[in-house]
């Protein structure tokens, strides 16, 4: 008899072990694109290096917020007391990153974690910080800069290049600006000549909510300065190309470090030239 299948993802997802006295390097990983994205990053960390995921889709209260509107039965103290407990830096050097989402949560895990415990510093990948000035109600999310993120989205998870220029879709709404993404797609070659729009239009109300979640979640939550220094990677085509440091300026009280990082906000975990740089960077860390 074939066993029942997994319904819900384990949330640590060990990639690589380290060898003995190695490094591990834990990314917490909000979902949007599959944890295998970081086979890759495994790959590439220098010798002797081990890669553990923390995925939030195996966090059930968090995973499902995506599918039902966007409204998730939790609180960023709840997730990050659980990932925190998933951390085994005793086993050796540990290095704490987090992709998008996930590093509000690694920032918030480093809150909570005694000093002995900490790591050198904390490497945020392509991360929005949860300050005032990017906390808005879901009313104000631009329906332009929404789309313009879900092409790379899309693009992403077709291994193809989405690009639609922002200018096209400046002041339109949703309805106006997805048939844009659409034919951007299908030239690209990531959607079929046949797909329609209320199918791209359901994958967008989707992704949308997974948006919405992150949004709710941190709206009531109130960082404090981070114990340890920040290391922010941005991507050459990230959420907000226009800020420096995507709001974390205000909370390095130990001090910023930004680079750059070929690729949009989803690529950068995968392409090679960004792997080129991420692997060592943090392995340093």
């Amino acid at each position: 008899m074939r066993p029942p299948r997994e319904l819900t993802p384990p949330v640590v997802r060990p990639f690589r072990q380290a060898a003995p006295g190695g490094r591990t390097v834990y990314v917490v990983h909000p979902g949007a694109l599959a944890a295998q994205v970081y086979r890759g990053l495994a790959d590439a960390l220098p010798e002797g290096d081990g890669l553990t995921v923390l995925d939030l889709s195996g966090v059930a209260e968090y995973a499902q917020a995506a599918l039902n509107g966007g409204r998730a039965a939790t609180t960023v103290q709840d997730l990050t007391d659980g990932l925190a407990a998933h951390l085994e830096p005793e086993q050796g050097p540990y290095t704490l990153a987090g992709w998008s989402f996930g590093g509000v949560l690694a920032h918030a895990m480093t809150r909570t974690l005694p000093a002995g415990r900490l790591p050198r510093s904390l490497v945020l990948l392509d991360s929005i910080a949860p300050v005032d000035a990017y906390k808005q109600p879901d009313n104000a999310l631009e329906p332009a800069l929404l789309l313009g993120w879900f092409a790379m989205y899309l693009g992403a998870k077709r291994d193809r290049a989405v690009i639609v220029d922002p200018a096209a879709l400046a002041g339109r709404g949703t309805d106006e600006g997805l048939p844009l993404v659409l034919d951007a797609a299908v030239a690209a070659g990531a959607l079929a000549a046949d797909t329609p729009l209320p199918g791209l239009r359901k994958l967008y109300d989707t992704y949308v909510d997974g948006l919405l979640r992150n949004n709710r979640l941190t709206a009531p939550y109130r960082p404090g300065p981070a114990p340890l220094p920040l290391v922010l990677v941005k991507a050459e085509r990230g959420l907000l190309p226009e800020d420096a440091s995507l709001g974390w300026e205000s909370l390095a009280a130990h001090g910023l470090t930004v680079r750059p990082c070929p690729g949009d906000h989803y690529t950068m975990l995968a392409r090679p030239d960004a792997l080129a740089v991420l692997a060592p960077l943090l392995h340093a860390a």
